[in-house]
């Protein structure tokens, strides 16, 4: 029994001193031992490309029934073509040249390689993902600032020549300017000019090209009396133009969480998770303002008013959503509510006219968000962050407004007076509308 005893002891002892050897070791050992192995972190960092990729491309919907419901029945269905083609447009253009031109570019540099893409996966765990993960991710984000374009010159312009123009967009225009930034390029380099998720690489650039539309075609009919009164259009459906905007606050989760580029790591998964709340944050903050403003100011609320509100927000906040408390991004949504309010009525007494308010939302507070980033990003500085807005405003809407007035020139990009009254769905899509009441139009009688 004393031999069993003795026997049991020296067993704990040994448990014991191992024990204590393997709690005494180096922490960077401890910490190693702990790490995720390369190809777990490139299953979750591919993971997180392709799952935040597809929340982005649902966008798309939402910027689709967002436009819908803010344009008359007699354009909606034209709407609905725009959004599912300029989609399709995006992805061919990227695959074709754009992304080569965005991350093709030499450090330093100016325009990447004008050359179809193509995955190669033979470094991949040296990237750290996929490269057809990360195509797709990117991908998406084109096809998000041709949607803007969309909505601000819906009910007037000619489906071919947006075709046209979205092609450009989307395969050169936005490339270019990307890449000075996020490929490297002279931006990046030399400024410094940081902007996380695209507050100006997207929204801006989507903005500018649809203001330099927006002057080309000239407002819709009827909307400015003849003494130059601004005039009320309403939209078919205030519903589906709330569904639209819940749909992208969604989307802008995967817009934004899934440009922290990773998901294989602790760091990366607490860093995502921040995103989130300021994101959220944000619009929520933006949705408020506009509601008080309209209160005490409109006495009554503009609803369409406070659905940008909420993108107001979410387009502030993008150019640097993981840096802030979230009272900073609270207060950065805020401000972006109040771009909102002002701007909105400003562009009308200015005679531009912009159906879906995308120009106040996305140029105007995608400039906000940029020049805020150094107020919680010690690394951005302000004269760096207002050389990159001006130089994408710069060559964003002079490169659009050339190719808007040559097109205007060349092809025509308005409907005529008829069918713009009759509605682009009779006349571009061959879609008869729906009896559109805000117009006048008599209801349909029950057949007897």
């Amino acid at each position: 029994m004393s031999k069993i005893k003795s026997a049991i002891s020296a067993s704990l002892a040994a448990a014991v001193m191992l024990a204590g050897a393997a709690f005494a070791q180096d922490p960077a050992a401890a910490e190693a031992s702990t790490a995720p192995a390369p190809d777990t972190a490139f299953i979750f960092n591919t993971l997180s490309f392709m799952i935040m990729g597809m929340v982005v491309m649902f966008m798309a919907a939402g910027f689709c029934m967002l436009e819908a419901g803010l344009v008359r029945s007699k354009n909606a269905a034209t709407i609905c073509l725009k959004n599912i083609t300029l989609y399709a447009i995006a992805t061919v253009m990227v695959w074709l040249v754009g992304y080569n031109v965005i991350y093709g570019v030499d450090t330093g540099g100016y325009i990447g390689t004008l050359a179809i893409w193509s995955a190669d996966d033979s470094k991949a765990l040296e990237t750290g993902y996929s490269a057809s993960s990360d195509w797709f991710f990117q991908m998406v984000f084109v096809a998000t600032a041709a949607s803007i374009v969309s909505g601000t010159i819906a009910e007037r312009v000619r489906l071919w020549p947006f075709f046209i123009f979205t092609a450009l967009l989307t395969g050169l225009i936005y490339p270019i300017q990307a890449s000075w930034e996020w490929g490297g390029g002279w931006l990046d380099a030399r400024y410094g000019f940081s902007d996380f998720a695209g507050s100006t690489l997207v929204h801006a650039t989507g903005g500018w090209a649809a203001l330099a539309a927006a002057i080309a075609l000239g407002p819709r009919r009827g909307k400015y009396g003849p003494n130059g009164e601004i005039v009320t259009i309403r939209g078919s459906s205030l519903p589906l133009a709330t569904l639209g905007t819940f749909i992208l606050w969604l989307g802008w989760f995967g817009f934004n969480g899934g440009s922290q580029l990773a998901l294989g790591s602790l760091d990366d998964s607490i860093a995502i998770s921040n995103i989130f709340v300021n994101t959220n944050m944000a619009a929520a903050t933006g949705v408020i303002t506009v509601v008080i403003l309209c209160t005490f100011l409109k006495r009554k609320i503009d609803l369409s008013m406070a659905l940008n509100g909420a993108i107001g927000g979410l387009v502030s906040i993008t150019a640097e959503p993981l840096m802030p408390a979230v009272w900073q991004a609270a207060m950065i949504g805020a401000v972006g509510g109040g771009i909102i309010f002002v701007v909105t009525p400003m562009l009308e007494y200015a005679r531009i006219d912009d159906v879906v308010g995308a120009i106040p939302a996305h140029l105007f507070c995608g400039m906000w968000g940029t020049i805020a980033v150094p107020l919680s990003n010690s690394d951005a500085t302000f004269v760096g962050q207002a050389v990159g807005i001006a130089a994408n405003g710069v060559f964003v809407f002079f490169t659009s407004l050339v190719i808007w007035f040559l097109m205007k020139i060349i092809i025509g990009i308005r409907a005529s007076a008829e069918e713009e009254e009759k509605g682009l769905d009779d006349s571009e899509v061959g879609a008869p509308a729906w009896p559109d009441f805000h117009a006048g139009e008599k209801p349909l009688q029950p057949a007897e």
